[in-house]
């Protein structure tokens, strides 16, 4: 008897403990990419959602309106030094990244207010324009392969945004 029950203690321990570490495993992970840009050191903080299954670009992530670059917290984009971006200078410093999806282009906007929770309660981007340092615009493309996870790439060349089958490369020029 008492082996069985120790049996028993054994299986519910393990079934708590795949429970629990499921639990753990989270829907939109942090992630940080990190690379130079020139000279500058450059890191972008976010949280990687994943496709799973749901049409994002014009539906999760709708056309035309402000999205916080990532999920949970507003994605954070940090360089050491100042860095030319599609042909416009972002001082150095530590910015909220936001994002204006298009069908044929983006806005990506760097905004000086950082830590804030990524969306209101209203599901608006939580994004105080008059905060805004620098916009500037990129062209959407089709990415080479499929990205379950948003991803962020880092290259002397600029930084690109990936997820799903799209690509969004931003350049120095």
């Amino acid at each position: 008897m008492q082996y069985k029950l120790q049996k028993l203690s054994l299986f519910l321990s393990l079934c708590l403990l795949t429970v629990f570490a499921g639990a753990q495993e989270k829907a939109s992970p942090a992630a940080t990419a990190t690379g130079k840009i020139g000279d500058a050191n450059v890191t972008i903080n976010y949280s990687s959602p994943g496709v799973k299954g749901r049409k994002i670009w014009g539906e999760l992530v709708p056309y035309d309106k402000v999205w916080r670059a990532g999920a949970n917290q507003a994605t954070i984009f940090e360089t050491d030094q100042a860095i030319k971006l599609a042909g416009k200078e972002l001082p150095a410093g530590k910015y909220s990244l936001f994002a204006v999806p298009g069908e044929k282009e983006w806005q990506f906007i760097f905004n000086s207010e950082t830590g804030q929770w990524g969306i209101k309660r209203t599901g608006e981007a939580n994004r105080d324009p008059a905060k805004d340092v620098l916009t500037i615009t990129a062209k959407p493309v089709a990415s080479s392969s499929m990205n379950e996870r948003l991803l962020y790439e880092i290259n002397d060349k600029g930084f690109s945004l990936k997820w799903e089958s799209l690509e969004v490369p931003v350049s120095t020029k």
